[in-house]
């Protein structure tokens, strides 16, 4: 790079791992991709052009519309839309030149409107999603002196077979505001962990079973 001048930048376009929503297209493109190739997969990249076909084209709920309508600021017609002689395709296509440049030119004009309107309905739907998710996080208090287990995240990557997410329980040592919590364990130093990742621990020996005396009646004669 330094040898032809080239600047490499971390932008989405380099690092997507950064931006949520490109990681969430790329598993769209994924799931067509795994109901379209064959037994050979080695050739999704003949199917990708048909795949990024379909994603563009499909109504996306977050922004009301289609990424191609909020590209062109126009619907897009398909050709089996014409070899069948849809309609509403034979209606556009059918337009006088004068009268269908000027509806070209209205839809160009309406197109920072439309991408307003698509940047609201993001916003609304990432508000929802927003409060969904927060809706099932529940909310639990720890005190100090608190026996917790710490779920390991780095078990999806790598997994054990039939080996349980929760750690050995530790001792809540001290509560920082912001959901922060300091950890103590046996046989290392303390340790700052999130909230979320943390729940109770109620182990610890079985209390002995207590059977109550029997009171003993006569048998019937």
């Amino acid at each position: 790079m330094l040898k032809y001048g080239v600047t490499h930048l971390l932008a989405t376009a380099y690092h997507p791992q950064t931006s949520g929503q490109v990681e969430v297209s790329n598993r769209g493109l994924k799931r067509i991709l795994e109901r379209t190739v064959g037994k050979n997969r080695a050739s999704w990249s003949d199917k990708l052009d048909d795949a990024l076909w379909a994603f563009r084209t499909a109504f996306k709920t977050p922004i009301g519309c289609t990424p191609y309508k909020l590209v062109y600021g126009k619907a897009c017609h398909l050709p089996i839309e014409l070899e069948h002689k849809a309609y509403w395709a034979l209606k556009h296509a059918n337009f006088d030149l004068k009268y269908a440049g000027d509806h070209r030119k209205v839809q160009l004009n309406e197109l920072n409107e439309l991408r307003d309107q698509a940047y609201e309905n993001y916003l609304i739907y990432k508000e929802k999603t927003k409060k969904i998710h927060d809706s099932k996080i529940k909310n639990r208090v720890f005190n100090v002196g608190d026996r917790v287990l710490l779920f390991n995240s780095r078990l999806k990557i790598f997994s054990g077979k039939l080996k349980t997410r929760w750690t050995e329980p530790f001792t809540v040592t001290q509560v920082f505001p912001y959901g922060t919590v300091e950890l103590s364990q046996t046989d290392g130093p303390n340790f700052k962990v999130n909230g979320h990742r943390l729940k109770h621990y109620f182990g610890g020996d079985i209390p002995p079973m207590v059977v109550p005396d029997l009171q003993t009646f006569p048998k019937d004669q």
